[in-house]
């Protein structure tokens, strides 16, 4: 986990909570039930926020006799309770208040103060999601965005440019609403972009749901780490054959990797544990992220 991401979420956290603390004072204010929506919104992406701070603290944490691989999947658990939370929290008090206004419509008083939160909010919203943008293009190379995301082994960056990728949206949705309400005088158009955030909630939350789950249950390393460790072995003379190589991520920057190889029947045990050493150091070296190795002296399977 890298410092970008700290700062990335700092950022986020504190943008939130001032607009959270703005949105649910216009709701109270104006009645707006898109507004009420957008304030628990902000509610939750500042605790989410808090709460992925709260994993990275924890994967930091040291191995121990329980956990010898370290604690790093954290990170992994936590970002899975923060989709969680969206989905429940977030998605599901939006569309349950969406629902409520359209059944018992109530007019929306002081227009103006909704149309100014809201455009702060798109200012502060835009500006902590250009950040996000900014240091998640850093990390993604030369490949595309979605295909970054898929790919990504570190979900507190892309979990907040999830959520401030949702905010943005969501505020569009609640100007909308409000504005229809307020020319039209029907008031169920506030109640129907409040049901309309939450389904965005409730998307965001599945997506990021799904790219942290087989993080969660153990994802491989990036294929081209993969390639280039078969690549490593291939030039090793000593062994004559590469029977597989596995690998699992324990953290966004700690790889487990096993490998099986059918070594020369007339090595001896002293060139083995030298050769073993060298393609420990050559991994390590190319692949920093290769926390831990093990590599196994194993015949190749009969066809």
């Amino acid at each position: 986990m890298s410092g970008s991401s700290t700062k990335v979420i700092y950022a986020a956290l504190a943008g939130n909570t001032a607009i959270a603390v703005t949105k649910f004072a216009a709701a109270a204010v104006t009645g707006s039930s898109a507004m009420l929506s957008e304030g628990i919104h902000s509610l939750v992406d500042t605790g989410n926020q808090g709460l992925l701070l709260y994993g990275m603290r924890r994967a930091k944490r040291p191995p121990s006799e329980a956990f010898p691989f370290g604690h790093g999947k954290e990170i992994y658990f936590w970002s899975f309770v923060v989709a969680i939370l969206i989905f429940a929290v977030g998605a599901g008090i939006s569309i349950y208040e969406g629902i409520h206004h359209i059944l018992h419509p109530q007019p929306m008083s002081n227009p103006l103060i909704a149309y100014i939160v809201l455009g702060l909010s798109v200012v502060f919203e835009g500006g902590a999601w250009f950040f996000a943008l900014r240091e998640f293009g850093k990390t993604k190379g030369n490949l595309g965005y979605v295909e970054a995301v898929n790919r990504g082994k570190d979900p507190s960056m892309f979990v907040v440019l999830f959520e401030d990728s949702a905010a943005l949206l969501g505020l569009l949705v609640a100007l909308i609403g409000i504005t229809l309400a307020h020319l039209t005088g029907l008031a169920w158009f506030d109640g129907l972009a409040s049901i309309v955030i939450g389904l965005i909630l409730g998307v965001t939350a599945i997506w990021l749901a799904a790219e942290t789950k087989s993080l969660l249950i153990g994802e491989a390393a990036s294929g081209h780490v993969i390639r280039g460790i078969r690549s490593l072995l291939r030039e090793e003379e000593s062994i004559e054959r590469v029977n597989e190589v596995l690998s699992m991520h324990m953290g966004p920057e700690y790889v487990l990797v096993t490998i099986s190889a059918d070594f020369h029947d007339d090595i001896r045990a002293a060139k083995l544990e030298q050769t073993i050493a060298r393609i420990e150091r050559a991994i390590r070296q190319r692949y920093p992220e290769v926390k831990r190795i093990f590599i196994e002296a194993e015949a190749a399977p009969r066809a």
